[in-house]
């Protein structure tokens, strides 16, 4: 059986009606990135970047899988496929997919700030909430100028793969946008995007500008060509 390594990003859970956060101020939700996704600001107020992935947290559990995230689900009737992910929501897995990474954390965790391995599912994290050393829950989120933990396995599963896709992602956050760059030279690669983000040209490289919901349905009867 074939392995499909699919990268997804923001775009295909915004159809799904989860913003993609920042906007074209640079800001997300009003707020500077550095004050809720990022070390310092965690540091500076904590309560404040609380606050911000309650609010995401709700957000996301109104939400619904879309067709995308179903479509890359049913693929696995007939291939291998692994689910490399940006998104922090859980559409993916609430679709039916059963193998996805997760680069950049998950919305429904949390994790110690003394001992990233004391990982817990939440529903919210407030101030005073702790694990059990003591020490303050934070999201189990990959905030910018952390380490992306997950990348190795997810370099592995890049190099593995039969056909790369690339879904609802502008390829300009590192270093997941450089994954395309270790799927083997001649495998198909399919990206799919409203927006097509500006790549160097690949050997059977498939370029469909539309939403993963209509896209993917294109690459399943492409895929069937193969």
């Amino acid at each position: 059986m074939k392995k499909i390594v699919v990268l997804t990003g923001a775009g295909i859970s915004a159809e799904s009606g989860i913003p993609t956060f920042r906007g074209a101020d640079g800001l997300w939700e009003g707020h500077d990135v550095t004050d809720v996704a990022s070390p310092e600001g965690w540091a500076r107020d904590p309560a404040l970047v609380l606050e911000f992935y309650n609010q995401r947290r709700n957000v996301a559990r109104s939400a619904r899988p879309n067709r995308g995230h179903e479509i890359l689900a049913e693929l696995e009737s007939d291939f291998n496929v692994r689910i490399i992910t940006q998104n922090i929501d859980d559409l993916h897995e609430r679709a039916g997919s059963s193998s996805v990474l997760h680069l950049h954390g998950r919305l429904n965790q949390a994790r110690s700030t003394v001992d990233p391995s004391l990982i817990y599912e939440v529903d919210k994290i407030n101030l005073g909430d702790t694990c059990e050393l003591g020490s303050q829950l934070r999201p189990n989120i990959v905030w910018f100028g952390e380490m992306v933990p997950a990348m190795e396995e997810a370099i592995y599963e890049a190099q593995q793969a039969d056909i790369f896709m690339v879904v609802g992602t502008s390829l300009l956050v590192y270093p997941a946008a450089g994954l395309i760059e270790f799927a083997r030279p001649e495998i198909p690669k399919f990206i799919v995007d409203p927006s097509l983000p500006d790549v160097r040209s690949f050997e059977s490289l498939h370029m469909i500008e539309e939403p993963a919901s209509t896209g993917l349905e294109k690459v399943r009867m492409m895929l069937g060509d193969l």
